[in-house]
């Protein structure tokens, strides 16, 4: 998978308050990297916790549930873009299938 954009993620654990999740997000990153999936079905056989929301959306739950990736993925073209990433608090005031 080619993922789109590293950035949003090194901004968020740079800030000082999300320095946790650099290790966390740093495996996800690789992870989806190295990852082929064809469909959501093979998504969930590596994400098992990884909710899928609708419109290609999938949250995942990053260092133990502290934090919240919202993702969209293109399967036929191999391609996750970050949608969002932030803590609980914040990803309740968002509406995951449209971010």
């Amino acid at each position: 998978m080619r993922i789109i954009a590293f950035k949003t993620l090194r901004e968020f654990f740079e800030k000082n308050e999300y320095a946790d999740a650099e290790a966390p997000l740093r495996a996800w990153y690789h992870e989806v990297k190295a990852a082929e999936w064809k469909n959501s079905n093979e998504l969930k056989e590596q994400y098992k916790n990884a909710s899928i929301v609708g419109d290609g959306r999938v949250v995942f739950n990053i260092k133990g549930n502290d934090y919240r990736l919202v993702v969209a993925i293109n399967y036929e073209f191999q391609v996750t873009f970050i949608r969002f990433v932030g803590t609980h608090k914040e990803y309740d005031k968002i509406d995951a299938k449209t971010i």
